[in-house]
């Protein structure tokens, strides 16, 4: 959630800002709620002092023998202007609430304006794999060599859903463990967080109240009193220190979480989203920090370079795009997606988007943290997919097929999967 006194304190700065994600928008009706909220908090404790100076005087009158008829009534006056002040002040803190979350985060200053037609690619890595021959999609490839059983994913669950079968199913847990192992040795806490979240949780990622209807409600929702499944491990990860103040010694806090993600993305016939491309249920490793401030900039690099490395240890090619303000999630500053080249599609498609929400968050959130003077601030929140598998496994049996139809397994996931090449 953005900060009011900013809006208060210079409106077109913030206008500018915002215009680069939205078409519109006018602090008009909030600056003039403010300035009555405000307004009618200062009459209200003025009007609250003079009825502690007048019940403290009216004992003292009445000991002395003199008539209070007129400060009685008075005070009663005083009382029912105080209570319709204070009505009307909780209806504008309503109107000035409602307003306020529904405002997407401020994109960073170097951001470019405009959605994804103005993302702007940083670098490759790797090169193109050089097929000459046929090659197959990944959904064929997982059906030819008993990777994936997607037809009866779907008379399970319907369309949307998949099962990992046989080297599938060491393959998927082969990249897991990989992940993992890879972030324990980068100083990240690994937390096993619970599946299914309160609805405070969807509030301080920035998801709720915008975008309840996008989750699977399992209890009384979509509603503050509900409860659903989680669309990714960030909504847990950044409700961790909700409600808390850290010390300043104490930052970074680097966690990560392996979870299954559930989301009402449609499963759809399209080419460019067929087999594991989208999905409504999918694992994925997520990265997560709370930064200083004044270290945000540092741990944003930090977490792309943990994300990046990843898929370069696998050995697939990608590239890195810096996502205009547009295409930006509404509740962060700034992201960066890595996308792999799925070679059937002739595309990148996204694998992991790494983020800062600044202290968007963490203002939704209340996180704080002791800085170096003991003055209470907001820490930074950030966050990167590291990594999401069911787009990694379409990359890597598409860019390792061979002619003759076999899959290479990257050397970092032999081990785990006791295997070289899958036949």
């Amino acid at each position: 959630m953005l900060d009011i006194k900013l809006i208060r304190d210079n409106p077109d700065k913030v206008k500018q800002a915002l215009l680069k994600r939205m078409d519109d928008v006018c602090f008009d009706d909030l600056l003039q709620w403010d300035s009555e909220r405000r307004s009618l908090i200062a009459s209200v404790e003025i009007l609250k002092n003079e009825r502690n100076t007048t019940s403290a005087e009216i004992p003292k009158l009445k000991k002395e023998g003199k008539n209070v008829d007129d400060k009685l009534a008075r005070m009663k006056s005083v009382g029912e202007e105080i209570a319709n002040a204070d009505k009307r002040i909780t209806e504008l803190d309503e109107l000035i609430f409602n307003f306020m979350v529904g405002l997407p985060n401020l994109p960073d200053d170097d951001v470019a304006a405009g959605g994804k037609e103005n993302n702007t690619v940083l670098h490759f890595w790797g090169e193109k794999p050089i097929q000459n021959f046929q090659i197959k999609n990944h959904v064929d490839l997982c059906v030819d060599h008993g990777l994936i059983d997607y037809t009866r994913g779907a008379k399970l669950s319907g369309s949307g859903y998949w099962i990992y079968k046989g080297l599938g199913a060491r393959l998927e847990w082969a990249l897991i463990n990989f992940f993992i192992r890879e972030h324990l040795n980068n100083g990240y806490e690994f937390l096993l967080v619970p599946h299914i979240l309160n609805y405070e949780c969807g509030f301080t990622a920035g998801q709720f109240p915008k975008f309840m209807e996008d989750d699977y409600w399992i209890d009384g929702g979509p509603s503050q009193t509900g409860k659903f499944l989680l669309p990714t491990a960030e909504t847990a990860l950044v409700n961790y220190h909700r409600d808390e103040i850290l010390s300043c010694t104490e930052l970074p806090k680097k966690y990560f979480s392996y979870t299954p993600c559930f989301r009402r993305e449609a499963g759809s016939a399209r080419t460019l989203e067929r087999g594991m491309i989208r999905g409504h249920q999918f694992n994925k490793v997520e990265l997560f920090q709370y930064a200083h401030p004044d270290k945000s900039a540092e741990a944003f690099s930090e977490i792309v370079k943990n994300a990046e490395t990843l898929v370069q240890k696998l050995g697939l090619h990608y590239r890195l795009s810096k996502l205009a303000a547009g295409d930006v999630s509404f509740a962060m500053a700034r992201t960066c997606d890595i996308e792999v080249w799925i070679p059937s599609m002739v595309i990148y498609q996204e694998i992991s988007s790494a983020s800062n929400s600044n202290d968007f968050q963490a203002r939704r959130g209340n996180i704080r943290f002791k800085d170096e003077e003991g003055k209470n601030r907001l820490v930074h929140t950030l966050n990167a997919s590291g990594l999401a598998t069911s787009r990694i496994i379409p990359a890597l049996v598409e860019q390792n097929q061979q002619e003759d139809g076999s899959i290479i397994i990257p050397e970092v996931l032999r081990n785990d999967m006791g295997i070289e090449i899958i036949k």
